[in-house]
């Protein structure tokens, strides 16, 4: 049963940081590209950051020397480091294992007050 679960979500205020995890199991980790994307209330589920087997990253423009990804295949867990956070960064995370298919986590709640 593969299973990806989120946690570091909340309530954080603009320029705060928070760290969210997701933590795999039923998958070999270390072979899968990870990513972490943001659904914002009314709006289209868009990618936020990736990072492959080999730990290339990637980021969308607007999180670009904000967030940090990384992955540590021996926990079989990928984090997403959020510095100096926005009110716009505010919806929900979620986190996606792809391989051969892809899964997806439950998706964790993330609100930047202003």
């Amino acid at each position: 049963q593969v299973q990806l679960v989120e946690s570091g979500g909340g309530l954080v205020q603009a320029g705060g940081s928070l760290r969210l995890s997701c933590a795999a199991s039923g998958i070999i980790f270390s072979n899968y590209l990870m990513g972490w994307y943001r659904q914002a209330p009314g709006k289209q589920r868009q990618l936020v950051a990736s990072i492959t087997d080999g730990s290339r990253t990637n980021y969308a423009d607007s999180v670009k020397g904000r967030f940090t990804i990384s992955r540590d295949n021996a926990k079989n867990t990928v984090y997403l480091q959020m510095n100096s956070l926005k009110p716009e960064d505010t919806g929900v995370y979620y986190c996606r294992a792809t391989f051969r298919s892809n899964y997806w986590g439950q998706g964790t709640q993330v609100t930047v007050s202003s």
